[in-house]
Parts: C-alpha cells; structure tokens; sequence
C-alpha cells in the first residue's frame, strides 16, 4: 500500500468529481478533461469507495450532490483555486502584468471592445486576455479574473458589482425603415421581428417587451436566431427589427447603422455586472481594470 503524505488518494478522482459537481453533468465534465464519461464514472465511485459515502445521486437528466458531496466540492473548488492562482502567478513571474476577463460574445463585442482601447491608452502595462463563453451557468475557470454578466446580481461563489442599468429598445436599419414603415407599436408588431431564443436565454423576448408597452398582439412574425451578435447583424443588413439593449447598440445607433424604431423603451429588470471569485482576492491589475470598467459603466 502507498503511504502518501497527506493521506490523500489519486488526484484523478478528486479533480474529475470537482467538474462533475461545477457542472452536475457527466458528459460535460468529462468533455472539460477530455475523457470518456465512463472514466468519469469510474473515478467517482473510486472516490465514494475510498470514503464510505455516496458523493453524488445519479438522475435521468444530471446527478445533484449529496450533503457529503457539497462538502468536498467546496473544498476541492477553494483548493484547486488556490493551486491554479499560485501556478499561475509563478508561471507570469517576470512577464508583464496581465488580467483575464470572461463574457458573451455580444458583450465582449459591442460593449467592451469599443471602451478598451481607452484602458489601453492609460495603463499600457497591462495586457487583458480576453475569454469567451455563452453559458451562462458555468462557472469561471480559476484562472479568470473577472467576469461580465448579465443577470439580477446573484451568483454563487461570487462578488458583484453593478456596472450598468439597461434600457431596452426596438432597433433596425435604416433601409429598412423606408421600406417597411412603422409609425405606431401596433404596426411594430406586425414587422418582421429578430427574436434570439435557447434555452439559456434570459433576456428580454418580443412577447415581454410587446406586454410591457400596452401592445396587443395575437402572433408575432418572429425570425429565429440562437446568437444576439448575428440577430444585430441581420438587423443592420435590413432583415427586420431587433430588441436592443442601450448600452450594446448605443454605438451602432451613434454611426447610422442602427435607428430606434419607435420611442417606447422599456427599463429591464436585469443588469450588466462586474463579478469575481469570492475566493481569492483580485490581484493589483485586475483591482484596476474592474474599477475602470465601473466607472465606463457609469459614463454610459
């Protein structure tokens, strides 16, 4: 028998219960450590053997953990997280000083994009890395720093702070609107309308925006899309009327690209926020960058 020091067991297992428990899905952890989910499986009973408790309930759509489980989850997140940000900081030694940001594609596009190179300008020590990711669930890797997200300000395992308020608009092109008139909201929902659906899609619908105005309505022309960034696109090709979020198509109305259709907006109760791990703290760079950030946010 192997005597390790810390009495701990193969790291294989731990690491491949804690994805399983950021994710409560098998196949997504096992596609986060490239293996087979049956490796998954195999590692996670070895686990569970080795302690004498079930970590995990096993369910036709995911698995939930155990109170045992929730436990050594948290454990195993705080400790990997510690070991990555050690690494991470030996690994920058003598490199120059970085910071990592993790969003949408939309909000890295027509928000954050058209405000860095202002932070550029002023701090030219710092290189940000910038992360895409349109889960909305997932947890951030412990290697990022910050995180942009829109939501009610609540997640688990981290900070937040508000960066915006958002006011929700109608929006097309130019062309379009001298092709297909729209002078009242009723004739607004009669237009072809860009409407971005999944299932992970919290943001505002045409049905809700529509409901909040005082406009009836019995169906909708809807053309579907799974990405914002692509629904915009269309718009500003002229293919219909887009919902728009003020702070992300500001920019495109400011060039021409994109007129507000109707005057009616609508306050969203959602907002764009600043989180970061409530595990570690920011480091000097990232402290300066998240405060930069807020105050664009508060310029807007």
């Amino acid at each position: 028998m192997v005597n390790r020091h810390y009495s701990l067991p193969s790291l294989n297992a731990p690491a491949a219960f804690e994805a399983v428990a950021r994710h409560l899905n098998v196949t997504r952890a096992a596609e986060e450590l490239n293996v087979t989910p049956g490796a998954v499986s195999r590692q996670i009973r070895h686990l569970e053997a080795g302690l004498g408790r079930p970590l995990i309930r096993r369910h036709h759509n995911g698995v939930s953990l155990t109170t045992e489980g929730e436990v050594v989850a948290n454990t195993l997140h705080d400790a990997f997280g510690r070991i990555s940000g050690t690494l991470q900081q030996v690994r920058a030694a003598g490199e120059p000083a970085h910071v990592s940001i993790l969003s949408t594609m939309a909000t890295m596009q027509l928000w954050l994009m058209p405000r860095l190179g202002a932070f550029w300008a002023a701090h030219q020590d710092i290189v940000v890395e910038h992360v895409i990711s349109e889960r909305r669930h997932d947890t951030a890797p412990p290697d990022i720093d910050l995180r942009l997200r829109y939501g009610d300000g609540n997640w688990p395992g981290e900070q937040a702070m508000k960066v915006q308020d958002e006011q929700v608009l109608a929006v097309a092109s130019p062309g379009f609107l001298d092709s297909h008139p729209i002078n009242t909201l009723a004739d607004l929902a009669e237009a072809p309308l860009l409407s971005v659906e999944g299932a992970d899609w919290i943001w505002m619908t045409w049905a809700r925006f529509l409901q909040e105005t005082g406009t009836s309505f019995r169906r909708l022309n809807l053309r579907r899309f799974n990405s914002y960034v692509i629904a915009l696109q269309a718009a500003r090709d002229g293919q219909g009327v887009a919902l728009g979020w003020s702070s992300l198509v500001r920019p495109l109305m400011a060039s021409g690209e994109l007129r507000q259709v109707t005057a009616a907006e609508v306050a969203d109760p959602l907002a764009i926020y600043m989180t970061w791990s409530d595990r570690r703290p920011l480091s000097r760079e990232a402290t300066i960058f998240r405060d930069w950030l807020l105050s664009q946010g508060a310029l807007s």
